[in-house]
């Protein structure tokens, strides 16, 4: 999709060069700026082509290409996007609420079946010339709300605020056992380091005491923080949500697994099942979700926060999140 951006010089700006102009008001890089020098008019001042070298004056028109249309083709196989449940979307960005037991990008055998294969066909569908983008995935369990941006720059924007923590996304997490009920907006950090188990292609695995274990290369750890907060418990489960830091392979599976309170109906982690008189939520998956979306709207600036809808699985214990 093409994306344009219009800047008007401002009457106190320090700017004297249209490239001076592109890093202060436009908040663009250096590489940014370069790639919009090869569009086809893609600098222009006043409605004209120039050079970034050229000086501007206060009331001047600069006018931008980020993208093109033919640079944004999409190259993924669109799939069904019937059941593409939209959450918000605008110039910049879609998001949508993904459903568990599909991943969010192919990978292996699922060339064809995924979330961004059905945003494709969705993009494919309004005839718009879009690169899917996600910022950030979801494991093939994890239920919740994933963001796609519909432009490079969009996506290069979101990926710094990931970094810098301003793009922060919030999970739902059922697991095992009693863990205390937390004061509202009281979180717990967890910062274990994780790594990959050697045997398995999926398994990662939570290192709690790292100096203390001989055997475990420093090369192999991958830092990992996770923050928690228990909103309601029994005593035999436990309903917690959970901010991260760092983005790690199941890295709130293996944290919470690492503190003795695994996600129920977590196959990989998590192999006792409740016998039929227990009394706990039903999960058959992962008992994950991404419920809550904060971030900066890229170009605009104003915070946009996204809560999803809850999945069935979920809406069971829906009530608790009142208490």
């Amino acid at each position: 999709m093409e994306k344009y951006i219009n800047l008007t010089v401002l009457t106190d700006s320090a700017a004297s060069t249209v490239d001076q102009v592109l890093r202060s008001q436009g908040h663009l890089t250096k590489k940014q700026i370069s790639r919009a020098k090869f569009f086809p008019n893609g600098i222009q001042k006043n409605g004209v082509r120039c050079r970034i070298t050229e000086s501007v004056l206060p009331g001047d028109e600069i006018r931008v290409c980020l993208e093109t249309a033919e640079i944004a083709s999409e190259q993924l196989v669109s799939g069904d996007s019937s059941s593409l449940a939209i959450l918000y979307e605008d110039q910049d960005i879609l998001a949508v609420n993904k459903p568990a037991g599909i991943l969010t990008h192919p990978s292996g055998s699922h060339y064809a079946d995924t979330l961004s294969n059905q945003v494709a066909a969705y993009f494919q569908n309004k005839k718009a010339s879009i690169r899917v983008r996600p910022i950030g995935r979801l494991d093939k369990e994890t239920s919740g709300i994933v963001l796609f941006a519909k432009n490079q720059v969009a996506a290069q924007r979101l990926q710094t605020q990931r970094k810098e923590h301003i793009f922060r996304k919030e999970y739902l997490a059922v697991v095992a056992g009693h863990l205390p009920e937390d004061p509202a907006d009281f979180w717990h950090t967890i910062s274990f380091p994780v790594k990959k188990v050697s045997d398995h292609p999926l398994r990662m695995q939570a290192v709690p005491d790292p100096d203390d274990n001989c055997s475990t290369a420093a090369s192999s750890l991958l830092p990992a923080v996770t923050h928690y907060c228990t909103l309601y418990s029994t005593k035999k489960w436990s309903l917690i949500s959970l901010r991260l830091d760092t983005g790690r392979t199941h890295q709130i599976r293996v944290h919470m697994k690492a503190l003795g309170h695994p996600l129920l109906g977590d196959s990989l982690y998590y192999k006792e099942r409740p016998d039929s008189s227990s009394v706990l939520p039903v999960f058959t998956r992962t008992a994950l979700h991404a419920w809550k979306l904060s971030f900066r709207q890229p170009f605009e600036k104003h915070e946009v926060r996204l809560i999803g809808e809850l999945p069935a699985d979920f809406r069971q214990i829906a009530a608790y999140l009142l208490k």
